[in-house]
């Protein structure tokens, strides 16, 4: 076995910063590892939203949680709020975390689907701790000294300044030996035997060489596509959203602990709180939709003034065909983009960083390696994939061109299995290592209207009087323990309250 001795990691932003401080971490100067970025190529921000598994990453390197929200201009996220989605007027929240409790052999929605098919329970947001906080603004930790009660099964994720992230991992990756090279990248140099990436060529002549090669060089994949042409596996007819327009404004009144989603005649927007503002986009499809009407119907929707400039995106979903090939991995945007509809984005990076990890190869590059990363790779983006699809399809909203062609278009076969089973008797099952937890394909499923033809039969088992006594105690339970907690922003004015920025940020991420 050969060591590695360089690792070039090809783009910073987000994607390229997240893996600098992670393989610094881990590594511990066991390798050089080389970023290279240009000052005068802008970045995407792939994301002010998060999901919880972001904590894990954060606690790998060692990060203080406190002092990342004031650096960051970040708070705290309990869930996603999706308006208008089933039906114009309508709503529902996907929160973190568990779904009341279970009783028997069954989880509590069953119980919930039988008592409110008969009028006997209330709506499913008042079952979870994360869920019914979330919509009275209020927030805090979890209690590790309850882990019986909802206090102690609180579940969260972040919203934080995508940029100011990427900043304050770099001070954390050069501090522990990473090396940032300024300037932009001019060509690449391929083995001619073997075909591997032998060096970059760096705009002012210079040639970097590196056994290992990652590319965060965004939605282009300098490497991975230019260099080596992986090819790209379009998902369009599936998600026919394809453009986006983002903009800043004045931080609100309203600083809810959870992301919105409105549906729009042609897509979606977004309003992500921050500390210093919010962020606000509209993902649309330019089939139904121009760019300028999508700007405007965005700008018109502002709960507060926009304080910068409209970003425009144009972007296709989908994904490379291998993340990985011979001695190049992309990471991030260079690896594949879906719309950040569940805020999955960071999430894509985080785990490809940490499946590199584990399958980081020597000089050798065993095939197999390479071949179980992009298997892996692979089923996390369909599954993925699958869950957004889901907010499109279940729907029941026929008054646009757009809601039409979503509502009626095919599915992928492992989406309507899903469906097809939850529909028969409300049966969900987490396949292998699936992102999505059953919790959340759960909420979606009931938010986008898809109720169980007949409940799982065993729920007789237990009498109706009895389920009705269980549910009400899980609400009340819920209820008192929501209302002991602090709003979400005096939350954030005791622990991690962030200093103003002295220099107003221009650039605006672009997607959650």
């Amino acid at each position: 076995m050969t060591q590695l001795r360089r690792i070039l990691i090809a783009g910073g932003g987000s994607a390229g910063w997240m893996t600098a401080a992670m393989f610094s971490r881990l590594f511990k100067g066991l390798y050089e590892i080389v970023l290279v970025e240009s000052d005068a190529i802008g970045t995407v921000g792939v994301g002010e939203a998060t999901i919880p598994a972001i904590k894990k990453f954060n606690e790998l390197l060692g990060i203080d949680e406190d002092d990342f929200l004031r650096r960051t201009q970040g708070n705290f996220k309990l869930g996603i709020q999706f308006q208008d989605w089933l039906r114009p007027g309508s709503s529902y929240v996907h929160g973190f975390g568990v779904i009341g409790q279970d009783l028997e052999w069954l989880r509590c929605h069953h119980y919930w689907l039988k008592m409110h098919g008969e009028g006997r329970a209330r709506e499913f947001d008042r079952y979870s701790i994360n869920t019914w906080a979330a919509l009275q603004n209020r927030f805090m930790r979890p209690r590790a000294d309850m882990p019986d009660s909802p206090i102690g099964q609180i579940a969260y994720a972040f919203h934080f300044d995508a940029g100011l992230y990427a900043a304050y991992l770099a001070d954390y990756a050069r501090d522990r030996g990473v090396t940032r090279r300024e300037g932009r990248i001019a060509d690449v140099t391929l083995d001619p035997g073997s075909g591997f990436i032998r060096s970059v060529t760096m705009d002012d002549g210079e040639v970097i060489e590196a056994e290992l090669f990652i590319d965060c060089s965004g939605f282009r994949g300098l490497l991975i596509e230019q260099a080596l042409g992986s090819g790209y596996e379009d998902w369009s007819h599936w998600l026919p959203c394809d453009r986006a327009v983002a903009v800043p404004s004045e931080r609100s009144a309203n600083f809810t602990p959870y992301t919105r989603s409105t549906a729009r005649p042609a897509g979606w927007q977004w309003r992500i709180p921050l500390q210093h503002r919010t962020g606000n986009g509209h993902v649309y499809a330019s089939r139904w939709m121009d760019d300028d009407a999508a700007q405007a119907m965005l700008l018109d929707n502002l709960d507060m003034p926009a304080v910068g400039e409209p970003r425009r995106l144009r972007f296709v979903p989908g994904k490379r065909r291998s993340g990985w090939i011979k001695n190049c991995v992309a990471i991030g945007l260079a690896g594949g983009f879906l719309e950040p509809l569940e805020s999955t984005g960071l999430h894509l990076i985080q785990s490809a960083i940490l499946r590199l990890v584990r399958l980081l190869p020597d000089t050798g590059f065993d095939p197999a390696n390479i071949a179980e990363y992009n298997r892996q790779t692979d089923f996390e983006y369909e599954r993925i994939r699958d869950f957004i699809i889901l907010h499109y399809k279940a729907t029941e909203r026929g008054d646009t061109p757009f809601w039409r062609h979503v509502r009626d278009m095919d599915v992928p076969e492992t989406l309507a299995r899903k469906i097809a089973l939850f529909r028969a008797n409300g049966r969900i099952f987490r396949e292998d290592d699936e992102l999505f937890a059953e919790e959340s394909w759960i909420q979606v499923l009931i938010g986008q209207g898809i109720i169980p033809t007949a409940p799982d039969p065993l729920v007789d088992v237990t009498p109706a009087d009895e389920i009705e006594r269980f549910l009400s105690n899980i609400e009340g339970v819920i209820a008192k323990c929501t209302a002991l907690m602090p709003s979400h922003a005096d939350f954030i004015a005791r622990t991690c309250q962030a200093p103003p920025l002295i220099v107003p940020r221009s650039r605006v991420a672009a997607s959650r």
